[in-house]
């Protein structure tokens, strides 16, 4: 273990106000021993301590719990936590990075995110005849899911403001990061929002996107976006839903070579252990 003098200033005097605090020196080792860690993934990574990024706070975290336990690892981001949050509130840092250290869901472990093949997503797009308002909605809500990978949520709060066709992206003001995102949008997309606006959304004093199709032409919320993605699957014999076509989503850029840290900012994920979860699966 590196000695407490080889430690950044500001370690020291967190230790040192941290063992005044919790006296427990089991408690007092293990902040030490995260610190060092940390410390060290730094300086091996050139990265200065009042330079770090959340980015970086969850790659140190996959690789530092990697031979711990559930429980221990589990301890280690509470001891990190804490640590961001002193630094925050003694201004060393910029922006209060411990909110996004959280644990995994218990549950993300034992269910591998389900996804569509290439045959199935072209099935589902190939069955809308775009004639209707109705079909236009469900088909640029799908590109959406699909081409971007947002959530149903994300989708509903979309707003006619959100979308620079201009510059071509998408402005995603709320993710489950709470980090805002802008977004670039493919071509396909950017016509499968274009025809919906054009031929099926109806004229309305509403700023949302996407709307009810009946009077008085409500925006549509996140239960609307479900259940009209849901409509198109089940009239395709697809037992699946919208979070679907997002994993699916997620499969492709795993394919296309993204680094799991990528497909974590794409995806709009708080940490890296939901992302992981992809990296077992595979649609060839």
């Amino acid at each position: 273990m590196t000695p407490d003098h080889l430690l950044p200033k500001i370690c020291q005097r967190y230790l040192d106000y941290y063992s005044y605090q919790v006296r427990a020196q089991r408690s007092v080792w293990g902040m030490r021993r995260i610190l060092t860690g940390l410390n060290i993934y730094l300086r091996k990574s050139g990265i200065p301590l009042d330079g770090i990024s959340i980015q970086q706070v969850d790659q140190f975290l996959a690789l530092y719990n990697t031979n711990y336990s559930k429980g221990t690892a589990k301890s280690n981001r509470s001891y990190l936590r804490q640590f961001l949050r002193y630094l925050y509130q003694n201004e060393y840092i910029k922006k209060d990075l411990s909110y996004l250290v959280v644990s995994p869901p218990e549950f993300g472990q034992l269910k591998p995110p389900k996804f569509l093949r290439t045959h199935e997503v072209q099935k589902l797009f190939d069955s809308l005849e775009l004639s209707t308002a109705k079909d236009l909605r469900t088909n640029a809500a799908m590109h959406l899911a699909y081409y971007l990978g947002l959530r149903p949520k994300e989708i509903s709060s979309l707003t006619l403001d959100d979308i620079s066709f201009r510059q071509r992206e998408i402005f995603i003001h709320s993710r489950k990061n709470c980090s805002p995102a802008h977004l670039p949008l493919p071509d396909g997309t950017i016509k499968a929002i274009i025809a919906y606006i054009v031929g099926g959304r109806p004229k309305s004093d509403y700023r949302a996107l996407f709307l009810q199709l009946i009077p008085p032409y409500k925006p549509a919320n996140t239960g609307d976006i479900k259940r009209y993605v849901k409509e198109c699957m089940t009239g395709n014999n697809l037992a699946s839903s919208t979070y679907w076509l997002r994993h699916s989503f997620a499969q492709n850029l795993l394919e296309s070579g993204a680094s799991i840290y990528e497909i974590k900012e794409m995806m709009g994920h708080k940490s890296i252990e939901s992302t992981k979860k992809y990296l077992s699966v595979g649609n060839k």
